[in-house]
C-alpha cells in the first residue's frame, strides 16, 4: 500500500474518532448539569483511577502508556468543559473584570516607589524607565519593600525577579507566598558590571571585592582572573559602591553599575566585567491593588498542586487544552509542608481572551491553592 493510501486510512479514523470524542463531550457536558443539580463536584478522583485502571487493562501492551495519556488528556477537557458550563465566572474573574472597568487607561507617570537598596541601585534604573518622574524610597531588604506595599508607605514597588545569565532571584519567589501584593508591569533592564575603585586604586592593590550575590554570578569568570581576591556578597550593588567610597581602605572594589561611579565618586577600573554582554534582568512593578493596564498580555500565578503524581502535568494538559503559552515555570519549596512545593507560572496570554478567563475560571478545580498576581505588560 502507498502513503497516500495510508493517510486515507487514517484521514477515515479521524473522522470517525472526531464525531466519537464530540459525542463524549455531549455527554460530559450533560453529567456537568446532573452535578450541578445534585450538587456533586466536577472532579471524582476515584471515578478517573478507576477508568484509567480500565483503559490499561484493555490495552494492548505495548500501547498501554499511550492509551493512559490520551484517556487522561480526554478526562482533563472533560472537566475543563464541564466548569465552563457550570462556572462561567470566579471571584477571580469577577476581580478581574472589575479591575478591567476601573483601571486608569494610562499607567502612570509619577508615583512613590519602593526600591532595595541605595540611591544607584539597578532597582532605581528600573523604576525610572517605569514612571517619569518616580519618588523613590530605597529600603534595606525585598522583604521590606513588599511590607511597603502592604502597609501603604508607598503606592509601587519595584522588584527583580529574574536575570539572563544568572537565573532567578529566589529570595523573590520564597517572599511572594509570604505577601500580599499584584504585579501591574514589568521591566528589562540592561545590565552592565564595573570594577569600581576608590581614585588611584591599582588592580594588584585589590584584596577584596563586594557585590550583590546575583552581580558575583554574573561575573564570575571575570573573578576566576583574580584567584587571591576575597569575594564577598552584599545586599546590593549599590550598597557595594557605597561602602567602597565610604571606606577609608584602598584594597576594596565593588562590582556596580556605572552610575554608581559617578554617584559615588569611583573609577572605572575594568569596564563591562559580566558574563555576557546580553545581561539583562527583569523587574516586577507591584502594587496593593489589582491595575490592569491596557495592553496586558502576560499572567503570573502562584498554585500549590495537590502533592500526586501527574499534577503538575494535569495543570500543564490544562495550559495546552486552551492554547495558553507558558513562558515561565518556577518551584519553590514550602518550608511548612516537607518536600512539597509552590508553583510560579508565567502565561503568554491576553486579558481580553476567553480562554484566559475560562482558565482563570477553572483553577480551583485543579488546584489546592492559587493566587492570581496580576495580568500586565513589559516594557523592553
Amino acid at each position: 500500500m502507498e502513503l497516500n493510501n495510508y493517510r486515507e486510512e487514517l484521514d477515515r479514523i479521524d473522522k470517525q474518532l472526531l464525531s466519537l470524542f464530540s459525542e463524549r463531550m455531549a455527554i460530559a457536558g450533560e453529567i456537568a448539569q446532573w452535578k450541578q443539580e445534585n450538587s456533586k463536584p466536577v472532579l471524582d478522583v476515584r471515578r478517573e483511577k478507576e477508568k484509567l485502571r480500565m483503559m490499561e487493562e484493555l490495552s494492548p501492551d505495548d500501547l498501554k502508556e499511550y492509551s493512559v495519556s490520551l484517556f487522561s488528556m480526554m478526562m482533563e477537557l472533560s472537566r475543563s468543559y464541564q466548569n465552563r458550563i457550570l462556572h462561567p465566572s470566579s471571584p477571580e474573574t469577577i476581580a478581574i473584570e472589575k479591575a478591567l472597568k476601573e483601571t486608569p487607561q494610562l499607567f502612570p507617570e509619577t508615583a512613590f516607589v519602593a526600591c532595595q537598596g541605595v540611591e544607584g541601585a539597578y532597582s532605581g534604573i528600573a523604576c525610572e524607565k517605569l514612571f517619569k518622574r518616580p519618588s523613590i524610597f530605597y529600603f534595606s531588604t525585598f522583604d521590606a519593600v513588599f511590607s511597603a506595599i502592604e502597609k501603604g508607605l508607598c503606592k509601587y514597588g519595584v522588584i527583580p525577579v529574574e536575570n539572563s545569565t544568572a537565573g532567578t532571584v529566589n529570595a523573590v519567589y520564597d517572599l511572594m507566598r509570604k505577601h500580599d501584593f499584584r504585579i501591574v508591569r514589568s521591566v528589562r533592564v540592561k545590565i552592565d558590571h564595573n570594577l569600581l575603585v576608590r581614585p588611584g586604586t591599582k588592580v594588584e592593590d585589590i584584596r577584596e571585592i563586594y557585590s550583590h550575590a546575583q552581580a558575583i554570578a554574573q561575573c564570575s569568570a571575570f573573578l576566576q582572573t583574580m584567584p587571591n581576591v576575597k569575594v564577598i556578597p552584599c545586599e546590593n550593588t549599590a550598597v557595594a559602591a557605597k561602602m567602597v567610597a565610604e571606606s577609608e581602605e584602598k584594597g576594596i572594589a565593588a562590582l556596580s553599575s556605572r552610575s554608581c561611579s559617578k554617584l559615588y565618586g569611583l573609577e572605572i577600573l575594568k569596564p563591562d566585567v559580566q558574563n555576557s554582554g546580553n545581561n539583562h534582568t527583569r523587574f516586577i512593578c507591584i502594587s496593593k491593588d489589582l491595575e490592569i493596564y491596557p495592553g496586558a498580555d502576560r499572567t503570573s500565578l502562584m498554585m500549590v498542586l495537590p502533592h500526586e503524581p501527574g499534577s503538575l502535568y494535569r495543570m500543564l494538559s490544562r495550559f495546552n487544552a486552551l492554547g495558553i503559552n507558558l513562558t515561565k515555570l518556577e518551584s519553590r519549596p514550602m518550608p511548612e509542608r516537607s518536600f512539597e512545593f509552590m508553583f510560579y507560572f508565567d502565561l503568554d496570554t491576553s486579558v481580553y481572551s476567553p480562554r484566559f478567563i475560562q482558565l482563570m475560571g477553572e483553577l480551583g478545580d485543579i488546584s489546592e491553592e492559587h493566587e492570581y498576581l496580576g495580568s500586565y505588560s513589559e516594557v523592553i
